[in-house]
């Protein structure tokens, strides 16, 4: 027979630490008699190791703790408490559970009304704060905002993160041909109007669309800022009704009545600062497309309700893919619409793939996905293997099972996806928030607890949150941003404003640097972009922000004793005083430019576009032009003028055949009118991107001026120990004059020899060069007219072989009086569109 095998008894479930105590007395004692004998009997610590040990029970800071927390000590059941008594809650314990709680919508608002972003206490820790366009926003880090190397040190070979919550979106809900033509009243370019596949990925959903949102109460409207517009995927309901149309009235149904079938969604993202223009100029035309046509159209606000968090960086895709956890991929439908949804074709279901945030073909493309809350992977946050996403999703989803399991939750792998979440379009719908951290912690106790085998009393569950309508998961959009040579590395996440702090720790822990609004304008200026408001003189929004810094910067020059006081300079670049360039001799000859007006200190030039810059109202008409941002438009405005420009020469002739900006007439007809004999003609700026030919750093608000060929060569054959370009001394100050309030005016010299070194201005500078750059460069809006006219002049004093796509420009500092030689490269001619933004 075989031996009987032997039993070993498991391990106790608990232990009794006083019985083990009583079985080892004798090895304790033992050692307490060693450690007696060595320290002579004398176990008190050493006088000079002590920290803290006479009388720090007694000091007046933990007094007055201990007397608040008597105070803030609820009322027991026998007394009666003053519920009208403020004082029973201290605002410091108010103040901490009004930040603490996370309510499904809206923002927490101050005293005096300044909106608070979720992630408003961890910002105030560590970023200067200021109140900024309704909001309590994150400024920069603290320091004198000179941190430009290690901020593009992180950007270029690390991950940036910034709170971008303060974006709204507009939702239009209605049939498709009704939004489609509510697009094209307020956006340029219209929807309509792209060319090509662009339009189509845009309006099933897989891609969105950048434009700038104009008023629509008139043509020509001034524009209010750039937006990003999306549309919600087709749906199995909507390509059924499209079907059983087809199916009804034959293959000759129009692709208006088949668009009027489909019932639609679409987001219009607005900036915080033109949120209530845009949404007023969206309601206006939506009031007129169902006056027009009869149709009913919601157009609802959803601010409050959803959040935006960016990520930017080289290494954003490799951090994305360690943060999200997809349950399942949101499944949508796409379908190829030719001809406006007359012949439909490819109906076949498709999720949009995870590896996505690998693939770099896709540069606007928008990925819907469900996640799992970030916080349940604190220990799994590692780079995905090699293997299949399908093995890490199910991986996951067994981690996932076993961890809700402890807390009675139901698993949720996607096969109750439709009873427990919602699609991220059915915001409006209260999306589920995450679950409470005392929650987690709570779990994370007793899985730990487990691990040791050791038993524990069940913990008290919190109170304060609804553990039947808390989630686990979360949808949200992932959307990829490409920038100009694709140098901007960047996505964006649009998630629920519930969810933002449930992301926001993760990011930050795991490498992602936080920034400000000044760090991200200095990453859009490495990236060749505008940045909003600042590169949009156009916008009403670009001559409110820098008002409102004018109007600081008087307060900090008046504070100032009079004798260290810098010159006053113009805060608002005076767009005024930018003339015709083929007057630009007579104007330094004569002395006078347009109207003039008498004054003792030299004429002074009044605005040249048709405006009077002493009205009232000259702030609101400062930039009296509009901004070309695509190549189309130039062409456009070539039919309206001669056919010998030299702007964009090295475009295909067969893409642009007719672009025909002339350098010969300054005054174009009016784009946003679209007719020749347009009485409210504007001149038309272009986007320049400015570098320094040999030395020279250019500030925001530097004034571009156009050379003539004898300072090229200055610059191009200076010898060593040679002076450039330099105007008097005594004429900087005098340079611009301060006429009324906030409008300034150019002053020529009265000197003739000081009028040699005038140069006249084509343009001004909106992002000057960030420190510490290695490849500096500035963002600047230059009239059309003169660079064609400089290239014309430049061109034709060289040879062809030696002919440059760049134009020599002159920047001169308003504090400065040398002039530097600049180098200024056309976006246009580099792009069809202009119309990224950060």
């Amino acid at each position: 027979m075989s031996p009987t095998a032997i039993k070993v008894p498991p391990a106790p479930r608990t232990l009794n630490v006083r019985k083990f105590a009583e079985s080892r007395a004798v090895e304790v004692e033992g050692l307490h008699s060693i450690l007696a004998d060595r320290l002579g009997n004398n176990f008190r610590s050493r006088r000079n190791k002590r920290r803290r040990t006479a009388a720090h029970d007694n000091q007046v800071a933990n007094r007055r703790f201990r007397k608040r927390q008597r105070k803030s000590v609820p009322c027991s059941g026998d007394s009666v408490c003053d519920s009208t008594d403020s004082r029973k809650v201290p605002r410091r314990v108010r103040r901490r559970n009004e930040f603490k709680g996370n309510p499904r919508c809206g923002f927490t608002t101050s005293g005096d009304g300044t909106k608070r972003l979720r992630t408003h206490v961890w910002h105030t820790k560590r970023f200067t704060m200021t109140k900024l366009w309704g909001f309590h926003l994150p400024l920069g880090l603290h320091g004198r905002g000179r941190g430009s190397r290690a901020l593009l040190k992180w950007y270029n070979q690390g991950v940036v993160v910034h709170d971008a919550s303060y974006n709204s979106a507009v939702q239009l809900e209605g049939p498709q041909e009704s939004l489609i033509s509510i697009l094209n009243r307020v956006l340029e370019p219209s929807p309509s109007g792209d060319s090509g596949g662009i339009s189509q990925m845009i309006l099933s959903g897989a891609e969105y669309g950048i434009a700038m949102l104009r008023h629509v109460r008139a043509e020509g409207a001034n524009m209010i800022s750039p937006v990003i517009y999306m549309w919600r995927p087709l749906e199995e309901k909507d390509l059924g009704t499209i079907d059983s149309a087809i199916i009804s009235n034959g293959k000759d149904e129009s692709s208006a009545a088949l668009g009027f079938l489909v019932y639609r969604q679409c987001w219009v993202w607005l900036h915080a600062s033109v949120f209530a223009a845009g949404h007023n100029a969206i309601k206006c035309a939506t009031q007129k497309e169902m006056e027009e046509k009869v149709v009913l159209i919601k157009c609802s606000s959803l601010e409050g309700q959803l959040a935006k968090v960016d990520i930017l960086g080289s290494k954003a895709s490799r951090l994305l893919q360690k943060l999200l956890h997809p349950v399942q991929r949101v499944p949508c439908r796409t379908c190829q619409l030719e001809n406006n949804l007359t012949a439909l074709a490819n109906k076949n279901l498709h999720s949009m793939d995870y590896h996505i945030l690998e693939n770099e073909g896709f540069s606007r493309a928008v990925t819907s996905l469900v996640v799992r809350d970030p916080r349940l992977f604190k220990d799994a946050l590692q780079t995905p293997s090699t293997g299949s996403v399908d093995g890490e999703i199910s991986n996951q989803s067994e981690i996932l099972r076993e961890s809700c399991s402890k807390l009675g939750e139901p698993p949720d792998d996607g096969s109750n996806l439709g009873l427990v979440h919602h699609n991220l379009w059915d915001v409006e719908g209260r999306i589920s928030p995450p679950a409470d951290e005392s929650l987690l912690s709570m779990e994370m106790h007793k899985k730990r607890m487990d691990s040791f085998y050791l038993s524990h009393c069940a913990p008290k569950m919190p109170e304060c949150s609804d553990i039947s309508q808390c989630s686990r998961s979360c949808p949200i959009f992932v959307m990829r941003n490409n920038g100009l040579e694709k140098r901007f590395l960047g996505w964006s996440i649009i998630l629920p404003v519930s969810w933002v702090k449930t992301f926001w720790i993760p990011l930050v822990t795991n490498g992602a640097h936080a920034i400000g609004l000044r760090e991200r304008h200095w990453i859009a200026c490495e990236s060749c972009l505008p940045f909003f408001p600042l590169d949009y003189p156009d916008c009403h929004a670009y001559m409110s922000y820098l008002t409102s810094k004018a109007d600081t910067s008087c307060l900090e020059r008046d504070s100032q004793p009079p004798a260290v006081r810098a010159p006053k300079i113009p805060i608002l670049p005076p767009w005024n005083a930018i003339q015709p360039f083929e007057k630009a001799d007579d104007m330094v000859g004569n002395g006078s430019v347009g109207k003039e007006t008498v004054s003792n200190d030299g004429p002074l030039i009044t605005d040249c576009c048709g405006y009077d810059s002493l009205r009232s109202d000259a702030c609101a008409s400062n930039f009296g032009g509009y901004v070309a941002r695509t190549a189309q438009e130039l062409s456009d405005l070539g039919n309206f003028c001669l056919s010998n420009s030299l702007l964009l020469p090295f475009k295909d002739e067969k893409v642009f055949t007719s672009l025909n900006v002339a350098y010969n007439n300054d005054d174009i007809g009016s784009l946003n009118g679209r007719t020749k004999n347009s009485n409210n003609q504007k001149s038309c700026f272009l986007r320049v991107i400015l570098r320094a030919f040999k030395e020279g750093v250019f500030e925001e608000g530097a004034i571009v001026c156009a050379p003539k060929f004898t300072d090229i060569l200055l610059w191009t054959r200076q010898e060593n120990g040679e002076i450039g370009l330099q105007m008097p001394q005594a004429s900087v100050s005098s340079y611009f004059t301060e006429v009324s309030s906030g409008t300034w005016q150019l002053q020529l010299p009265l000197d003739p020899s000081a009028r040699d070194f005038h140069r006249s201005p084509i343009g001004f500078v909106t992002t000057g060069f960030v420190h510490r750059s290695k490849k500096p460069l500035a963002i600047a809006y230059c009239k059309a007219t003169s660079l064609a006219h400089l290239r014309k002049d430049q061109w034709s004093n060289v040879s062809e072989k030696r002919r440059k796509g760049e134009i020599y420009v002159l920047v001169r500092n308003l504090r400065s009086s040398a002039y530097r030689l600049g180098l200024a490269t056309i976006v246009l001619e580099q792009y069809e569109k202009d119309l990224e933004f950060l």
